[in-house]
């Protein structure tokens, strides 16, 4: 089963420019844990917070990435939680264990619900060492057995800071909202269309 993601890129009324391509430094295996994590949780609060304006920010939860996978830094008070993504629920394959990126996300209560529970697995698979392969197995398999649910009515999240860094492929992006839907043609949402780009996702 897939489902679609659809990144409407915010530009304050005008387009900005993709992001350039650049040649992938190859991540082969995985990088001791370490690297992955940020020693300072408050500064790892504080860029998962600019995901999102800060009238929803302020108030919105903070998980944050723990040896084990994410844990609650800070309760959400809004039905909002932020998360700085790293490259397995980031950014493009090649950089899959790249341990330098560092991408902020700030989901409502819906994408809390049924997308952050699919970071949360696929945070707690990477860290065990599975290979992007084994990866997608395991998520596939948990969505075919229900243990993880559809994308429900309305999920979304907010990309919107500058400060993250999302890979040796496409470093960084305009800020931008990203709608998740399962099981949805994204011709029906007119994401062919300008001003929309199309990732997929399993």
């Amino acid at each position: 089963m897939r489902f679609a993601m659809i990144a409407l890129l915010a530009a304050f009324g005008a387009a900005n420019p993709a992001p350039a391509q650049v040649a992938a430094t190859k991540y082969t295996k995985m990088a001791p844990i370490g690297r992955y994590l940020m020693a300072d949780q408050s500064a790892e609060i504080a860029l998962a917070r600019t995901a999102a304006p800060k009238s929803i920010a302020r108030a919105a939860g903070v998980m944050v990435l723990g040896p084990r996978g994410f844990v609650t830094a800070v309760k959400s008070r809004n039905g909002f939680v932020c998360i700085v993504g790293r490259r397995w629920s980031s950014a493009p394959e090649a950089d899959f264990w790249n341990p330098n990126v560092r991408v902020p996300m700030c989901l409502n209560a819906a994408a809390v619900r049924s997308y952050l529970v699919r970071i949360t697995k696929i945070t707690d698979l990477a860290l065990a060492g599975r290979t992007p392969a084994q990866v997608n197995q395991a998520v596939a398999a948990a969505i075919r057995k229900k243990e993880l649910p559809p994308m429900e009515p309305g999920a979304m999240c907010y990309m919107m800071g500058k400060g993250g860094y999302g890979g040796d492929v496409i470093p960084h992006w305009p800020p931008h909202l990203m709608f998740f839907f399962s099981d949805t043609d994204p011709a029906t949402l007119g994401s062919e269309s300008a001003g929309f780009s199309r990732l997929r996702g399993c």
